[in-house]
């Protein structure tokens, strides 16, 4: 009896997963939005960089798009916007709590996160504002540096009205020359208000 509940489960979840991907699918077909690349998806763990961030509805697009292949993708946010009924609706969209109180940086409470987690996709803006900034912070790159996991280049181009990944990129330590690197796979890629980003070719 117990197996035959277990197996109603598991294919409730793969129904629901499938409608959920389906759905999403939908919805950026709709709104006339096209899938890129989706190298690197398949990656147990990574942090995906999200660029160019100019715009709200970079989130929504986002994370449809990594709905619409199967995937989750999780997001930082502060520990004090997780309270009820908050914190359902974060939990269930992929908010991972960060307490910067703690003695530990977001970077080392990030690195313990990756350390426990089998599956773990982790989304964050390097420009850290919508608003236009020619520094990029290093948080993502250093997270994905000390916990040994692959950046997966993402983007979302409002010009082409395109989402995907551009590549797979593994830190070598050098975090001048890896940004560089980094920064240069977004050449000619468009944000919501292009005015705000800023390509250093």
């Amino acid at each position: 009896m117990i197996s035959y509940f277990v197996l109603l489960l598991r294919r409730f979840k793969l129904m629901r997963k499938r409608m959920k991907k389906a759905l999403s699918s939908a919805l950026l077909k709709m709104a006339g939005w096209k899938l890129g690349s989706t190298e690197g998806v398949d990656i147990p763990k990574c942090i995906v960089c999200v660029a160019p961030h100019t715009s709200n509805w970079d989130f929504p697009i986002g994370k449809l798009f990594y709905t619409s292949i199967g995937r989750t993708a999780d997001f930082l946010i502060k520990k004090e916007w997780f309270f009820f009924p908050f914190n359902i609706i974060f939990k269930a969209l992929g908010g991972v709590p960060i307490d910067r109180d703690k003695r530990t940086s977001v970077t080392e409470q990030m690195v313990e996160e990756f350390a426990v987690r089998q599956v773990f996709h982790l989304a964050i803006t390097p420009e850290g504002t919508r608003k236009r900034t020619s520094e990029w912070k290093r948080g993502f790159y250093y997270i994905a540096l000390n916990a040994k996991v692959p950046i997966l280049l993402a983007y979302v181009d409002y010009s082409k009205k395109e989402v995907g990944i551009k590549t797979v990129f593994h830190p070598t330590g050098d975090p001048i020359g890896d940004l560089r690197v980094i920064r240069s796979w977004y050449k000619g890629v468009k944000g919501r208000n292009p005015q705000n980003f800023v390509d250093i070719g």
